[in-house]
């Protein structure tokens, strides 16, 4: 089991960062983070999110055009911003990630099924990197707020990748955090049956 300070650093009293000290993120961190997220479960390990990582201003004013405006500041502001992404094509890596069955025939014939999964299991990952980050000592800001068909027009008109959502990545400034919102007691959001 971690111990406290790691899961505070992971939950208690990790913060989703709206401000950030410009602190750079290294490549070199970015695929230790990677690292980390891949091993995150996914069902039958299909693993379709795909992660682009915007590392620099240049890479980010693409973003801007897509942003709500409430969005744009600390978005420009973050050392990383990350699309987590959707490979709607997710099926076709199963042979190699799902070698014990034929776990492309589930969905390659079945749109729905593989639109479903493919989003059900990409939020899955990205939340995963944000666990990962915070391991490592990365601050983390997730956010929607942003138009999908323009970040995926400009990113992903080659691949047919889909974007799911963005998270801005550095050292988050303290300073600059809203108070804590409350979160639902276990009797409030859980049933035991």
């Amino acid at each position: 089991m971690l111990d406290d300070a790691a899961l505070d650093a992971i939950f208690r009293t990790a913060r989703t960062h709206n401000a950030w000290t410009g602190k750079p993120i290294l490549d070199e961190q970015l695929q230790e983070l990677y690292d980390l997220t891949r091993f995150g479960p996914t069902s039958a390990n299909c693993s379709p999110a795909r992660f682009v990582f915007l590392r620099t201003q240049e890479a980010r004013e693409r973003l801007l055009p897509a942003l709500s405006a409430g969005n744009v500041a600390k978005t420009m502001a973050a050392a990383v911003t990350v699309i987590v992404a959707t490979d709607p094509n997710f099926f076709d890596r199963l042979p190699y990630l799902f070698p014990h069955a034929d776990a492309r025939a589930w969905f390659a014939d079945n749109p729905a099924l593989a639109e479903e999964t493919a989003f059900r299991n990409s939020t899955l990952q990205g939340a995963y990197l944000i666990v990962a980050a915070r391991a490592l000592g990365l601050d983390t800001g997730p956010m929607s707020g942003f138009d999908k068909a323009t970040v995926d027009r400009e990113f992903f008109a080659a691949s047919g990748w889909k974007s799911n959502f963005l998270i801005n990545l550095g050292e988050g400034d303290g300073s600059a955090l809203f108070p804590r919102s409350p979160r639902l007691d276990f009797d409030e959001a859980c049933l035991m049956l």
